[in-house]
C-alpha cells in the first residue's frame, strides 16, 4: 500500500500544487508552485506556526513568551496548574520575558470582582502592551489540551498580530501530532504521562475531558485507542460537552460487573467542571449519578498542570516555539 504522503503528493500533483515536508513538521509549498494564492499558503500552515515580517527585519531583537490559557476562577488551581506551568517555561528561558494571558473574559471579570485585583490580561491586551514596551519577537505558547476551538482562538490571534512584530511563532497544544508518518505521537506521550492508578479487577477509571462541538472532538477516540495500546482497557474517556458522554460508558461498565469507578479530570485545571460536574454533591453530578447506579465512586481532583510530566511536555512545546523564533 502506498504511504499517505505518496498519495497526497499524487493527488496534489494532479492540480499542479506540489507539497513537501520540511524537518520542522509544517508543510510548505514546493518551489515549482508559481505565485501561490494566500489561501493555498495558509492551507499548508499546520503544526508549529512561524511568521517573519521583512518590513521589520532591521529592528533589534527583544524577545517575549506569551503563555495562553483559558484561565480558571479557582485560585489554587491557577497556582498549582497554570502558574506552575508558566514558571517551568520561565525557568527554561530565564533571559526572556514570560507573561500569562487568559483567553476567557468571563474568568478575568470573575477574578477582578471576587479577588479585588487581576494579574492577568487578555491576549490582545498583553500583545498590545508588549508592543508598547518594544518587544519585537513573540513566541505564543498554548496551554490547550487539544487543537479545538480554544486553540483556534490562538491561531486567529497569531494571524491577527503577526505583522505587528518582527517575528512570531505559535506552539502546538499539549496533543497535536498522533504518530502520523515521520511525526511524533503526542497523544501516546501524554497518555503515558498520566498519573493513572494501577489496574485492579472490578475497578474502572473514567477520565473526564471537556469535549467540543469542533471536529477535533475526535482526538478523544485517538486517546482511547492509545490507552488500549497501553493495555489499559480499564481506563475510559468521556466528556462534559462532547462525545462520548458519561452515559455511553456507565451502562457498559455495569454489564461488565465493574463495582468501583475512579473519576479523574483530563483537563488542564481541576476547576468548575471537576469540582461540580464531576465530583459535586448535586443530583446531576457524575459522582451522584454513578452512585445511584450502585457503583462505589472515588474522585481524584488534580488538574493536568499539577503533573510535572505534563508540565515538562508544555516546556517542550515552548522550546519548539522558542527555537523557531530565535534561529
Amino acid at each position: 500500500m502506498k504511504s499517505w504522503k505518496k498519495l497526497l503528493a499524487l493527488s496534489v500533483a494532479c492540480s499542479s500544487m506540489l507539497i513537501s515536508t520540511p524537518a520542522d513538521a509544517a508543510y510548505t509549498l514546493n518551489d515549482e508552485v508559481a505565485n501561490p494564492p494566500a489561501a493555498l499558503q495558509m492551507a499548508t500552515q499546520i503544526g508549529l506556526l512561524k511568521y517573519e515580517n521583512p518590513a521589520l527585519n532591521t529592528y533589534m531583537d527583544k524577545d517575549a513568551i506569551v503563555v495562553l490559557s483559558f484561565g480558571t476562577t479557582y485560585k489554587d488551581q491557577r497556582t498549582k496548574s497554570i502558574d506552575a506551568t508558566a514558571n517551568a517555561i520561565k525557568a527554561a528561558h530565564p533571559n526572556a520575558k514570560v507573561v500569562t494571558a487568559f483567553t476567557s473574559h468571563i474568568v478575568l471579570k470573575h477574578i477582578m470582582e471576587n479577588e479585588g485585583k487581576c494579574d492577568y490580561m487578555t491576549p490582545e491586551q498583553t500583545l498590545d502592551q508588549l508592543k508598547k514596551e518594544g518587544y519585537t519577537r513573540i513566541a505564543l505558547v498554548s496551554l490547550d489540551v487539544i487543537p479545538g476551538m480554544e486553540y483556534k482562538y490562538d491561531v486567529a490571534l497569531f494571524h491577527e498580530y503577526k505583522t505587528q512584530f518582527k517575528k512570531m511563532t505559535l506552539a502546538t497544544p499539549l496533543m497535536y501530532w498522533q504518530g502520523q508518518e515521520e511525526q511524533p505521537d503526542d497523544v501516546m506521550q501524554v497518555m503515558q504521562s498520566l498519573h493513572l492508578p494501577a489496574y485492579k479487577k472490578g475497578t474502572a477509571i473514567l477520565l473526564m475531558a471537556h469535549g467540543t462541538p469542533d471536529p477535533s472532538n475526535a482526538y478523544y477516540s485517538v486517546m482511547q485507542e492509545k490507552l488500549r495500546a497501553m493495555k489499559r482497557n480499564d481506563v475510559h474517556i468521556y466528556t462534559v460537552e462532547g462525545w462520548p458522554r458519561l452515559e455511553d460508558w456507565a451502562g457498559k461498565l455495569k454489564m461488565h460487573k465493574v463495582e468501583k469507578i475512579i473519576l479523574m479530570p483530563l483537563m488542564m485545571v481541576a476547576g468548575d467542571h471537576a469540582n461540580n460536574d464531576m465530583a459535586g454533591d448535586e443530583e446531576d453530578s457524575h459522582k451522584v449519578i454513578l452512585e445511584k447506579m450502585g457503583f462505589k465512586v472515588e474522585t481524584k481532583l488534580q488538574g493536568l498542570g499539577e503533573n510535572k510530566r505534563i508540565r515538562d511536555i508544555f516546556v517542550e512545546r515552548a522550546n519548539e516555539a522558542w527555537d523557531a523564533l530565535v534561529k
